[in-house]
């Protein structure tokens, strides 16, 4: 199975679905009962670039697609986009003309063309070249089998055909198959093919055919004839012909007799008939060569040309989509009509007045429409028109009112009449004088009619009896425009200043509510229950048991300005205002009277509903006892049928066609592969709702991406730019204007390719090199701890040492002198006792020394032996000491130099330095035999450096490990010294050459701020490495 295979089997299902979804549903065509003019209209013309020829033929397939056929070639519409269709197999149809188009019941689509039959099915385009001519129609018969009539032919065939698997075997018409050139084409209740030619319309079956001349057709012979013909389920037969004339035009054939359709209005027989088509409520529609459309329902005719806004005269075609809008295809363009929920009288529908300001609704069913210079009625009085000298006795047709009695009350200019049996008489004042113009009336429970006027003052009228009996003027009654009667007693008025106010027995109480000022109550409606309501410019107001409130866009209404209100017969009230009309559910509206803070859910009808706001100064809505609401709006009627909202019940097909991936477009295929490193994906998708597609409404989700639902409204494309590798689900669902939601919608798997450092392998690499740095970071780790315990170790070890050292340099030194000094008095002690004794005193002196010497070395163990960072100093003084102290038996000379400015050394350092210099300076002193001693301290950027030289007697190298090999550590302790502070100690020496001590410490470790240009911690490094090489 390939990857198209699953797309075909799911998008059949869908088909079967939707084919299934519209037998079930209520399926309806426009209805008949109003005109063509009431119908919603929409053209799309050639001239404005969105067909590029004629249209010739439409069909609907079950995906949901119109299909349209022109003369430049097969485009695919969706309600918004044009699109032209190619074949995705690569193959051409016969011709690019399309003359005719037909959705077989598997949901293909057979295509005729000017140069042969093509058939698109299971996502293929095959071709029927063997039989070739201009195919003129195409049926269906009861059996599946597929018709169709040629001409042109250029193989010499017969022009009926029957399409067998990839062929088509035709059949002979007799001697008059010459004569029947256009071959229309239509099948009857009986399954008979009924086909219409130059002069003649045959009845045909494969056993039997019976041919019905048409006299009028005989001179006209090879010029036209028969056009169309639409099968009656009556048995009858419409048959329309391209010249008009007496038994031409449009006839119909029963019992085989054509007769005409004559009214006082129309004749048939003058019609140039093109096409003919008979929708779901048997509605006749006629399609002309000159004359636009024509429109047949129970002997009534209705006629919409190009003066109505239709694209063309010349009429091609008809067709009915599954949502019953009607599409007409036209020389020029494509028209579509549809239903509206809202429907518009105006003088184009019959009123003769072409300004609306009041409607009334009579208890008979009745409905009166009043404006300058007239008053109109409808529905149960048609022919009722009044003109001022001709029975109005005025121009301005003011509020109306019709009372208990059934008399009908009508403010004229300034004054008040009342009608009846065709007369008008006038209600004046006592005086004899008008009362003024009504604005507004109402009667109460007791029979008395309130009248609201506008004069000066303004006044409020009661009239009992035909009568004023008594006037109100302002401010004794507050000014107001409307009025209505109270449930229990008295009127409640609608101020001009935006409130409400009761008056009840001649007492008047005000009910104020906050707003801007201005502003003023259009119109009053009170429910059965007492609630009072009031439209006003800041919202809707309502009074109920004392309390106030107004509903504002805050509550959910599209806007606030309302210019009218009433209750339908279910209790849902009916706003109509500036931005539309507004249903408002009974138990929404008792929610909101309870908590006036509600958030209320609403029904807007909109201009795609055939809604056109404005505003009537005298009485705006009304309802007739049908149910029907009426509207005005100043420049015309509006009405709308609560009871028969239908709706729109179809749910919309939806498809996605096409995926665009970084400005490449895909075929969306069941799991398409896009490329690596794709970035930017666009996914266009639609739903195939023609009703109002701008109110069709979508979600999406990117399953593997999106977390939740998408609500980009009306927006037809999905964009994503931050994609990783990976499969992923596009789900998309749709609704209809109505709301009717299409969850299952389309759904698109599709998979981006990682690029190379996006795969596993890639991953899988990646993780070991980790686990590779980790491993080499834990033998590191080992390594450092390994390091740091060598460290440790070495440190106990060097301490130890410099005890020694310390020791060395201190205890041992005194040690050693007391041990000269006792060998010195028993060598006396006989010969000379007094200076054996006086030595014995001075060696118990030097004992005293060694303990103060000792306790100062253990302290020294703890503290740094020079007090200052002056270094120089310490080793003068040291000098100094050993020079008075007669330390050596030889008279010496001591002398210290320093080169370079000093600097602060490391204390560490320096205290290194020192012990150093101590040991240097007394094994001078002690071993040489000596007479000059010199210290030599260098401060130099590179490197700090320590000389000590003696001219004494010196010795040979292996002096040196002699004396450590018998437990004396002065050079080799000195050595140690100068590494542990990354320094280097050297020494020359031979016999009677004297000794030459040096030690040279690198910069960066000897003084406690570097130098400008000493190298980085690198080359510190590298030093260190060095020095503790050459030692």
């Amino acid at each position: 199975m390939t990857t198209e295979a699953p797309r075909i089997l799911l998008l059949r299902c869908v088909q079967l679905c939707f084919l299934l979804l519209s037998a079930i549903s209520p399926v309806w065509a426009v209805d008949p009962s109003f005109r063509i003019s009431q119908y919603a209209h929409t053209a799309w013309r050639i001239q404005d670039g969105f067909l590029e020829g004629a249209v010739s033929a439409i069909a609907q397939t079950s995906d949901g697609y119109l299909w349209i056929g022109t003369e430049a070639g097969l485009v695919r519409f969706d309600g918004v986009r044009f699109v032209p269709w190619t074949s995705p197999d690569g193959k051409q149809l016969l011709s690019s003309s399309i003359t005719e188009l037909l959705v077989d019941r598997d949901g293909s689509l057979w295509i005729g063309t000017e140069g042969g039959l093509s058939h698109w099915t299971k996502q293929q385009l095959v071709n029927y070249p063997l039989r070739q001519g201009r195919i003129n129609s195409i049926v269906q018969d009861h059996n599946g089998s597929i018709w169709v009539t040629r001409s042109r032919l250029m193989d010499g065939g017969n022009p009926l055909c029957r399409v067998i698997d990839l062929k088509m075997k035709c059949f002979s018409m007799g001697t008059e198959d010459l004569e029947l050139a256009r071959m229309a084409l239509a099948k009857d209740s009986s399954e008979a093919l009924w086909i219409g030619g130059t002069t003649m319309v045959a009845r045909w079956k494969p056993d039997s055919s019976k041919v019905f001349n048409i006299k009028g057709l005989k001179t006209s012979q090879h010029q036209g004839g028969v056009y169309d013909l639409v099968a009656n389920p009556d048995g009858s037969l419409w048959v329309g012909m391209v010249w008009r004339g007496h038994g031409l035009g449009l006839q119909k054939l029963f019992h085989g007799r054509l007769k005409p359709l004559i009214t006082p209005e129309f004749d048939s027989s003058t019609l140039e008939v093109e096409t003919l088509f008979l929708d779901r409520e048997n509605t006749l529609w006629i399609g002309t060569s000159q004359d636009g459309i024509y429109r047949l329902h129970d002997n009534k005719v209705d006629h919409f040309s190009s003066a109505d806004g239709l694209s063309n005269e010349h009429v091609y075609r008809f067709y009915e989509d599954h949502e019953g809008n009607l599409w007409v295809a036209t020389s020029k363009g494509l028209d579509m009509f549809r239903n509206l929920p809202v429907v518009s009288f105006s003088t184009r529908e019959g009123l003769s007045i072409s300004e609306v300001d009041s409607v009334l609704a009579l208890q008979n069913g009745g409905v009166w429409v009043g404006g300058y210079e007239g008053l109109d009625a409808l529905q149960n009085q048609p022919g009722y028109r009044f003109r001022k000298q001709k029975g109005l006795p005025g121009k301005q047709v003011t509020s109306m009112l019709e009372d208990h009695t059934g008399r009908l009350w009508v403010g004229v200019d300034n004054g008040l009449t009342i009608y009846k049996d065709g007369v008008f008489k006038s209600i004046n004042r006592p005086d004899g004088r008008p009362i003024g113009m009504v604005t507004g009336m109402t009667e109460d429970m007791r029979g008395n009619v309130w009248a609201e006027t506008i004069a000066t003052p303004r006044t409020l009228y009661r009239i009992q009896d035909l009568s004023v009996r008594e006037e109100f003027p302002a401010p004794e009654v507050p000014s107001g425009r409307k009025v209505a009667a109270d449930p229990s007693e008295g009127i409640w008025i609608g101020l001009l200043n935006g409130d409400l106010a009761r008056f009840q027995n001649g007492r008047t109480e005000t009910f104020r509510f906050e707003h801007a000022q201005g502003s003023k109550v259009e119109q009053l409606f009170i429910n059965t229950d007492g609630t009072v309501f009031g439209s006003t410019a800041f919202g809707l107001i309502a009074w109920k048991n004392g309390k106030r409130q107004i509903l504002t866009v805050r509550n959910g209404l599209p806007c606030d300005s309302v210019r009218a209100l009433i209750a339908d017969g279910r209790g849902a009230l009916w706003l109509y205002m500036q931005c539309g009309l507004v249903e408002i559910p009974a138990t929404e509206l008792q929610k909101w009277l309870e908590h006036s803070d509600s958030e209320l859910q609403l029904r807007v009808f909109d201009q795609f509903d055939g809604v056109q706001p404005g505003w009537a100064p005298f009485v705006g809505a009304t309802r007739t006892p049908d149910g029907r609401l009426w509207f005005a709006n100043g420049h015309l009627l509006q009405m709308i049928d609560p009871v028969h909202l239908a709706g729109n019940k179809v749910q919309p097909p939806v498809q996605i066609e096409d995926v665009v991936a970084d400005t490449r477009s895909y075929t969306p295929l069941t799991n398409l592969k896009l490329p690596p490193r794709t970035r930017d994906i666009e996914i266009d998708y639609t739903a195939l709702s023609f009703v109002v597609p701008q109110k069709v409404r979508f979600r999406y989700k990117l399953e593997g991406h999106d977390s939740r639902w998408q609500d980009p409204g009306a927006r037809r494309q999905a964009f994503y730019n931050d994609l990783h590798p990976g499969y992923y689900k596009f789900r998309v669902i749709a609704s209809n204007n109505d709301g009717v939601w299409n969850q299952d919608g389309a759904t698109l798997v599709f998979y981006i390719a990682p690029a190379w450092y996006q795969t596993n392998w890639f991953r899988l690499a990646c993780v070991g090199a980790l686990l590779l740095l980790l491993w080499a970071l834990y033998q590191v780790w080992l390594q450092q701890l390994k390091k740091q315990f060598t460290r440790e170790l070495e440190a106990r070890v060097d301490e130890r040492t410099r005890i020694a050292r310390d020791l060395h340099d201190t205890l041992l030194q005194s040690f050693h002198g007391l041990m000269l000094r006792f060998q010195t008095a028993s060598n006396l002690s006989i010969t000379r006792p007094a200076e054996a004794k006086q030595t014995l005193d001075s060696a118990i002196d030097e004992a005293a020394e060694a303990i103060t010497e000792g306790r100062d070395a253990i302290q020294a163990l703890r503290s740094s032996p020079v007090d200052t960072d002056d270094i120089v100093s310490a080793i003068k003084a040291l000098g100094e000491e050993l020079v008075t102290g007669g330390t050596s038996n030889y008279p010496v000379s001591f002398r210290i130099d320093v080169a370079g400015t000093p600097r602060n050394l490391r204390q560490v350092v320096r205290d290194e330095i020192y012990w150093i210099a101590c040991e240097a300076v007394r094994n001078a002193f002690r071993h040489s035999c000596a007479h000059q001693i010199t210290v030599e301290i260098q401060y130099d950027d590179r490197q700090f450096s320590l000389h000590v030289q003696d001219d004494g007697k010196g010795f040979n190298g292996g002096a040196v490990d002699e004396a450590a090999s018998a437990g004396h550590f002065g050079l080799h302790g000195m050595s140690e010294r100068a590494k542990l502070v990354g320094g280097e100690l050297e020494l020359w020496s031979g016999v009677e050459s004297g000794v030459n001590i040096a030690l040279n410490i690198p910069a960066p470790f000897a003084y406690t701020q570097s130098p400008a240009n000493l190298r980085s911690w690198w080359s510190k490094m590298l030093l260190r490495k060095g020095s503790a090489k050459k030692l």
